[in-house]
């Protein structure tokens, strides 16, 4: 029994279980076994083979190396290890993490657990590396003076701190140009420094057109050509619709039908139809491309197609999840022309509710291509666009009123809405940044969002309802560490939170968006709530979308460009004639679910990416000029600015000459010790640009006196003052120092000092290195 629990503890992808929940998986709930139960586990502790945590919970004995992770490094050195996405991640500190790189699967033993209580995190080593997840490496070619090598390749990915030298025996590359390389030895005890490698690929030179995005995406491993079988599969496919596609289809040419996209949009994927009914109702069709009609299980496209997970956008180029000939062609949603569509047929009432719906197989035609800014001048009356678009005028009216029936409904039932800024970085014919500016988000980008929220709602519940085998969009509630931070900064600026970080609901957290609404830390506190978030992902099971406050979800509305919308598809196909394949998709589902999750995340690191090499490389033609910003978000190290523009920056604590700055980590702010100088989250400050970084994508601000800075003094006398700093210089975290701030001051994180003595840094620094050694 002792082995069965061991190994049971070793499968679990959790880092400790409950004892109920250990007796349900082992089937041990008769009360006779469940003491039994907890009889052994008593003698298992004493015998150093499992532990029990600080709230009760089970886990392997500390010492026990069989806990495997994901290991996520930090430019320092140091990194943490995922072990579940329902368990904190461990901390590895620089030097216990066997050279492991990010991303690769590892072997840990725990040093120390977390204790939320005391905000500690769990501790651990890296014993063992399971698997690297990256075994190629891109990067610029230069020569080196390494005996034994023919040169070495500098990489833009601060994470990875190994010199990079590049043997003999792959292709022969030229200094200058960008390469891709297979990594064939990887660093160790004895090579700790170092990262073995031969040229696989050379592609491109270092001042070719558009070759630092290219970059990007090759290192991320996302390729923009496709395979050769790919390409014959796609060439065979008709070009136009025959009378047998037909078959089977209702038929919604008569109807008045549209797609509504932005204007550069090629690959054209849904169309809507909205009408008002007799009893007052609203009839809404939304019409996807039938992208499973074409693309076939098992294909070379199908295959490519997982694969890739996603279309990928970045700033002057996108990579299609499908090739061209599909995703702008037979698939696309061309105006005046008859395309094959999935469609969801809704009733919806007065209050929003999806009274009827119907899913089946169409064909469209549709009747104008809509450009968001086209539809929001008729939605403002534009005289000129009504004319034009004459034949929607009636439906498009029809549709805002729809829309704002089904805005208030996702309102009143909690669903989340984060005013978070996002910026369109627009480039030259040469791929060079020429201006950043804000996405505006008109009526009709937020109608079109509302409609395709609904046909997702409805398809999930559909399936949900018949029992079958599924894949869902799920969003699951905050961890409620993250949350208390966010709640514990809120309240820095006099924001209330009702609930419990336990036990938030999604209207709780809506009072503090419309509390802090018009406020100048709104946008500031929206991203932090944001970031407070789980991030929403695939899966075979339905545990709901927090978010939107939705009990079922999934994505239906773009089988284009997403894998899941395809495969929400083919399910469709298969369950609309007889749930026969069921058995089959339970087993394929969660594997799809868990590629999908995967891909996604690699695409948003890789439009990050570009977009922050963009913005350096923008900002650097205003490098010595002054600017006005907002204090983004306040580190040990310093604090971060965003600009109007959306460009954020690092004003680095060493760079406030004659200044030295607390950091205070509950309130999250930076202080002088010396004036008194206050930087705080929300803030608006007045900084310089020193430095953009294209290669690594850092900006780098400087401090600029103004008068928008803010100094938070203490008004006890300078015979208090003293007193302060001397119980300071006896202990760092001395309780009369926090009590007599706290007494003597009316913010309870200000402290004002005389500068101590130099003696008095190295003094805090060292105690500052023994804690985190400890």
């Amino acid at each position: 029994m002792k082995e069965k629990i061991l190994n049971y503890l070793r499968q679990k992808k959790k880092m400790s279980v409950t004892t109920k929940e250990m007796a349900t998986d082992l089937g041990l709930t008769a009360a006779r076994d469940f003491r039994e139960l907890i009889k052994l586990l008593a003698v298992m502790e004493t015998e150093r083979l499992i532990d029990f945590t600080d709230f009760g919970t089970i886990s392997l004995h500390s010492f026990d190396p069989e806990i495997v992770g994901t290991f996520h490094a930090n430019a320092a050195g140091f990194g943490f290890v995922t072990i579940s996405s329902d368990e904190p991640d461990v901390f590895v500190a620089k030097g216990q993490t066997d050279y492991a790189m990010d991303g690769d699967e590892v072997a840990i033993i725990l040093s120390k657990t977390a204790n939320p209580l005391a905000g500690t995190a769990a501790e651990g080593k890296v014993t063992a590396i399971k698997s690297h997840k990256q075994t190629r490496i891109v990067g610029l070619f230069e020569r080196t003076d390494v005996e034994g090598f023919v040169g070495q390749i500098v990489n833009r990915d601060r994470k990875f701190n190994w010199q990079i030298l590049v043997s003999d025996k792959g292709l022969k590359a030229q200094p200058g140009q960008v390469v891709s390389a297979e990594i064939i030895s990887f660093p160790n005890e004895k090579f700790p420094k170092t990262v073995l490698a031969t040229v696989v690929k050379i592609i491109g030179n270092s001042d070719d057109q558009g070759i630092d995005v290219l970059e990007v995406l090759e290192g991320k491993g996302i390729r923009s050509e496709f395979p050769e079988a790919v390409k014959a599969e796609v060439a065979a496919l008709p070009s136009e619709i025959s009378a047998a596609d037909l078959l089977g289809r209702e038929d919604f040419r008569s109807e008045v039908v549209y797609s509504i996209d932005g204007a550069d949009a090629k690959d054209l994927d849904d169309a809507i139809h909205v009408k008002a009914l007799k009893n007052g109702h609203y009839e809404l069709g939304v019409h996807i491309a039938d992208v499973s009609h074409y693309v076939k299980l098992g294909t070379a496209v199908d295959k490519e197609a997982l694969e890739r997970g996603t279309s990928v956008y970045v700033t002057d180029r996108v990579v299609p999840m499908l090739p061209e000939a599909l995703s702008n062609g037979i698939c696309s949603l061309n105006p005046q022309v008859d395309r094959l569509v999935q469609s969801c047929i809704m009733e919806i009432d007065q209050i929003g509710r999806v009274v009827n719906h119907r899913i089946v197989h169409g064909v469209i035609k549709t009747t104008y291509r809509m450009t968001y800014d086209d539809v929001n001048m008729m939605i403002q009356g534009d005289e000129s666009a009504l004319a034009k678009f004459y034949k929607i005028t009636d439906s498009v009216q029809n549709a805002v009123k729809l829309h704002k029936i089904l805005e208030t409904m996702r309102r009143q039932r909690g669903a989340l809405d984060f005013a978070e800024n996002e910026a369109r970085i627009l480039v030259d014919d040469k791929g060079r940044p020429t201006e950043i500016v804000r996405r505006e988000r008109g009526t009709a980008e937020r109608m079109i969002e509302s409609f395709m929220l609904a046909a997702n709602e409805s398809v999930a519940e559909h399936f949900s309802r018949l029992n079958l085998p599924f894949i869902y969009r799920i969003h699951e509630h905050p961890k409620a560490e993250k949350l208390q931070k966010f709640i514990d900064l809120a309240s820095t600026f006099g924001v209330k939170a009702s609930g419990t970080a336990s036990h938030m609901e999604q209207k709780n957290l809506q009072e503090i968006s419309r509390s802090i609404q018009g406020q100048p830390f709104e946008q500031v506190l929206s991203i932090l709530l944001l970031r407070s978030m789980q991030q929403a992902r695939y899966s075979a099971q339905n545990d709901g979308h927090f978010g939107l406050a939705a009990e079922y979800y999934t994505h239906f509305t773009s089988p284009i460009r997403r894998y899941p919308d395809l495969l929400v598809h083919r399910l469709i196909d298969d369950y609309l004639v007889n749930d026969a394949k069921a058995e089959f998709w339970a087993e394929k589902i969660p594997e799809i679910a868990q590629q999908s999750s995967s891909r996604e995340r690699r695409a948003v690191d890789a439009e990050r990416e570009v977009d922050k090499m963009k913005k350096a490389e923008y900002m650097s033609a205003f490098v010595a000029q002054e600017f006005d910003g907002i204090v983004s978000s306040v580190t040990s190290f310093g604090a971060f600015v965003e600009l109007p523009n959306t460009v954020e920056g690092l004003i680095h604590v060493n760079s406030f000459k004659k200044e030295y700055l607390r950091f205070d980590e509950r309130n999250l702010t930076l202080r002088s010790e010396k004036t008194g100088l206050t930087l705080r989250i929300g803030q608006p400050i007045k900084i310089k640009l020193a430095r953009a970084d294209k290669l690594t994508g850092e900006i780098d601000f400087e401090y600029v006196k103004s008068d928008l800075d803010v100094f938070e003094k203490s008004v006890n006398s300078g015979k208090s003052r003293r007193k302060r700093r001397n119980a300071s210089d006896k202990s760092l975290k001395s309780s009369k120092a926090v009590k007599s701030s706290k007494k003597s001051s009316q913010h309870p994180y200000t402290l004002t000092e005389k500068k101590p003595k130099q003696a008095y840094y190295k003094k805090v620094a060292k105690k500052q290195q023994r804690r985190r050694k400890k």
